[in-house]
Parts: C-alpha cells; structure tokens; sequence
C-alpha cells in the first residue's frame, strides 16, 4: 500500500468538501457545514490555508486542514489544525500518522507549534495524538453565533 500526502490545490474543493461533510456526519455536525466549493476554491487559493490530502494507490483517504495564523503569547506564528479525517475504510493504516507528519514538515522550517481542539468524547483521537508525542491539555471550546452576539449588542 502507497501513501501519497500532498498539498490540495484549487481544483480539489469539492473533494475536499465532501470529506468535511462526511467529517461532519460522523460527529452528528453535518448541519452546521454550510461551505460550498465556491467557498473551498477561495479558501485553497489563499496560502495561509493548508489543506494535505493523502491518497492510497490513488484513492484518496484523508484530510488534514489548518491555517498559518499569529500566535500572541510566542509573538510568531502558529499552525492551528482544523480538521484531521480520515475515510472509514483507509482507518488503522498510518494514514492519519502520514497527514500529522505532512502538516509537521510545513511547520518545521519555521519551527511553528501545531495546536487543535479534540473533543472530550474521543478517546481514540487521545490515543492518537498521544502516540505522535502530543501534549493533551483539557479546555474547553467556546462560540459565540452571529445571532447571539447580536442580541446582546441590542439589549
């Protein structure tokens, strides 16, 4: 089996808007994904957006996805990973291993840290990262919609 990771480009949108749906659907999210691929063509053009995409013998099996953003406390920059996924199928093959190692080696020349959220309830996903040498800290997420910061505003 060959593992290929490689940057995703403009014309890979749609694939890879289809694997966060599928990301999504997993995590009982899918309603909350309202990108299109108009929206994904934008967002692979810019080149603070990371995207790798790892195909198996051509099929492709996963995502990985960060942005290149400030980091204040360090006065640099960070990697923050978005979404790591990889398709059911393609699971317990190194390929999710593949995509972190991808994502370290764009970080490496500037030896920018990789930081994400992991939900509480994914105990594999702990494993996982744990596995890599991760330093797993409990926190938890916040947000604040649109609609709700509106109403506030309003008051």
């Amino acid at each position: 089996m060959s593992i290929e990771i490689r940057r995703a480009v403009v014309a890979d949108a749609e694939t890879v808007l289809a694997m966060l749906g599928e990301l999504a659907g997993h995590q009982d999210q899918r309603q909350y994904v309202t990108a299109s691929v108009a929206d994904w063509e934008g967002f692979l053009a810019r080149d603070e957006v990371i995207v790798l995409i790892a195909e198996v013998d051509g099929d492709v099996a996963g995502y990985v996805s960060a942005l290149r953003r400030a980091y204040l406390w360090v006065g640099g920059d960070q990697l923050a990973l978005d979404d790591l996924y990889v398709r059911e199928e393609f699971r317990d093959a190194r390929v999710g291993r593949q995509l972190m190692l991808g994502l370290a080696r764009l970080a490496l020349p500037d030896r920018l840290p990789i930081g994400w959220g992991l939900r509480l309830e994914n105990t594999a996903g702990y494993r996982f990262y744990e596995r890599l040498g991760a330093k797993l800290v409990t926190k938890t997420a916040a947000s604040w919609s649109p609609e709700a910061y509106e109403r506030q505003l309003s008051e």
